[in-house]
């Protein structure tokens, strides 16, 4: 499963994910939100695709239009709100375990920079902190483990062909276009893929 498909696969299980619609000339973006849009392909490498994050509408879809013309033959565009990020990670599943690693804010930090706050490793017989033990409250880490169940049951027959399945997440809020948070803290996916 690639990016593409991971996108259809997060509307399809019980999991909190982003409200991504595709892209299109015709798609009209509220200039009181921010927005993101990303890319993916059918096929081929997914890795490194161009995106924009936190944009207001004009430029939002004049990106677009540039993201459709270049893979709108063989890939998808897609758009939501920009959300701001408090912590930000990676859910890796597999069948012996769930790797928990987080980040403090956006992700880039982590998948860009390298950072890390915390890496948990839950296993049948144990858990295991690497790095800030206190950085994930007891409640984000039953929350983020509940939905590795979720994704466990949903993908086991990929996980039994001994591959493991990574979900990018946020613990985030909704923002205005000027970067303030809107409203509470919620729980969001908005990246699945499976790797060997």
């Amino acid at each position: 499963m690639n990016k593409y498909m991971g996108f259809y696969e997060l509307k399809d299980i019980n999991i909190p994910t982003v409200p991504w619609k595709p892209f299109t000339e015709h798609t009209i973006l509220d200039t009181h939100l921010l927005w993101t849009l990303r890319a993916a392909v059918e096929n081929s490498n997914d890795l490194n695709l161009p995106r924009v994050v936190g944009v207001r509408a004009e430029e939002a879809y004049e990106k677009g239009k540039v993201f459709l013309s270049k893979y709108g033959d063989h890939g998808l565009v897609v758009y939501y709100p920009y959300f701001i990020a408090e912590k930000s990670g990676v859910l890796e599943v597999n069948r012996e375990r769930v790797v928990i690693e987080a980040v403090d804010k956006d992700l880039w930090n982590l998948v860009t920079y390298g950072q890390k706050n915390v890496t948990v490793i839950l296993s049948k017989d144990e858990t295991r902190y690497i790095g800030e033990p206190s950085f994930m409250s007891q409640e984000e880490l039953q929350t983020l483990q509940k939905y590795a169940n979720v994704i466990k049951y949903r993908f086991r027959d990929v996980l039994n062909e001994g591959k493991s399945i990574f979900a990018e997440w946020s613990f985030a809020y909704n923002t205005d276009i000027h970067h303030q948070p809107i409203g509470d803290q919620y729980l969001v996916f908005y990246e699945l893929r499976s790797v060997r």
